[in-house]
């Protein structure tokens, strides 16, 4: 028998489970099925519980909890931009493929790469804090989720704070009313996420586009150089950007380009990484 619509394949599972679910309900066929039977004797194994109870109440609460931890896993990639180092390393290197005119050599997955596992390393010391103070404890039942959360997101609170400028974290504290904009700030506790996380996000790529800046300065003289010689020479219609590339590939090569850029942007985190 085909079915009067298609079902998508990520649906199938849950279709399945569903009907399985349904059918082995007290051995029972589909007419004989009682569906309000079927819920209190779902909740009834899932929790031990009558609905309504106050047990009952605290397990809906658990599965609450589960969507939430759901909801924080899917936006992992996000908080991984937002609260660490990545921003800048990614754009860095996007503006420096850009500078030599390379259009997808490295590719993204290798830049990306590059990025995350620059970003590991720079904040390990955030990592091991967070570690320590935080998710073992929690994971030993030393302590309770508020308190886990709490001492988890100290160290990002203090590696960011120590990595935003002043200026940035006036403008959204007096935009949200917080405090005026000449207001001292004493440290990261007095300043919350909702602050914290746009005034960083704005430091870093005020300080990627700087590093971008720099970087274009010479891989341009180089591009000038050669339609100089080119123009002399009265080839006007060969493009510079042929001839121009090999030699700001090999320039880039010759000073080590690599080993330069990758060093100076993880020196320029590794002092406050331990906040």
């Amino acid at each position: 028998m085909t079915l009067p619509f298609r079902i998508k394949r990520s649906q199938g599972w849950l279709l399945a489970l569903a009907g399985g679910l349904f059918l082995t309900a007290g051995g029972a066929t589909a007419q004989e099925v009682d569906l309000g039977g079927f819920i209190r004797d779902l909740s009834t194994n899932l929790g031990g519980v009558e609905p309504g109870s106050e047990e009952g109440t605290s397990l809906s609460g658990r599965l609450i909890q589960i969507f939430a931890l759901i909801t924080v896993l899917s936006i992992a990639p996000g908080l991984l931009v937002v609260a660490t180092s990545f921003t800048r390393f990614v754009i860095v290197f996007s503006m420096l493929r850009s500078a030599l005119g390379l259009n997808q050599t490295p590719p993204n997955m290798v830049l990306n790469a590059m990025a995350l596992f620059m970003t590991f390393f720079v904040m390990q010391p955030v990592f091991d804090d967070a570690w320590t103070g935080g998710l073992r404890p929690l994971m030993t039942n030393s302590i309770t989720e508020e308190q886990a959360l709490r001492e988890i997101s100290k160290p990002f609170k203090s590696f960011m704070f120590a990595n935003t400028r002043e200026k940035d974290l006036a403008l959204f504290r007096e935009v949200s009313g917080e405090a005026q904009a000449d207001t001292p700030v004493a440290g990261p506790e007095d300043i919350g996420w909702r602050v914290l996380v746009p005034s960083f996000m704005i430091s870093e790529l005020r300080r990627a586009f700087t590093i971008g800046f720099l970087i274009y300065l010479p891989f341009i003289a180089i591009d000038l150089i050669v339609a100089s010689v080119l123009m002399s020479a009265g080839m006007m219609m060969l493009p510079p950007v042929i001839v121009s590339l090999p030699f700001k590939v090999i320039f880039f090569v010759l000073i080590d380009g690599w080993y330069m850029l990758a060093g100076s942007l993880m020196e320029s985190y590794i002092p406050f990484a331990g906040g």
